[in-house]
């Protein structure tokens, strides 16, 4: 009897490893993904490139880093989809895809009305 309470005392321990292993590499693997995802730079949908060129908004690569900074302060509060609003527009963010939707130069954002839209941020 007691070589049986030892294995299952073995069994019981070799389980209590795994799962703790299991758990690191769990949290292993979200600080990865974590730390890709953070990586992604932002890209425009071609609607957003368009709606760029049309409306002769300047995107500068530091105005692109702020940008990017500012989707990833929505998304470490959650946000999905988020206006970024600066002096040179406003810009419609889906943040699990890191993607410019569209944007609107500041003129346009006085008769719009934002919809879908869970979080701001001002630049």
């Amino acid at each position: 009897m007691i070589g049986k309470i030892n294995q299952y005392e073995d069994v019981r321990q070799l389980k209590l490893r795994s799962a703790a292993t299991v758990s690191e590499c769990g949290s292993s693997f979200s600080d990865v993904l974590n730390n890709r995802i953070g990586e992604e730079k932002l890209h425009f949908s071609k609607h957003a490139t368009e709606r760029v060129n049309q409306r002769g908004i300047n995107v500068t690569p530091s105005f692109l880093d702020d940008l990017q900074s500012a989707v990833e302060k929505a998304r470490l509060k959650g946000a999905k989809d988020v206006v970024i609003i600066s002096e040179r527009g406003a810009f419609i963010v889906n943040v699990p895809n890191n993607t410019v939707v569209t944007t609107m130069s500041g003129n346009e954002m006085k008769e719009n009305i934002f919809t879908n839209i869970d979080s701001a941020v001002l630049l």
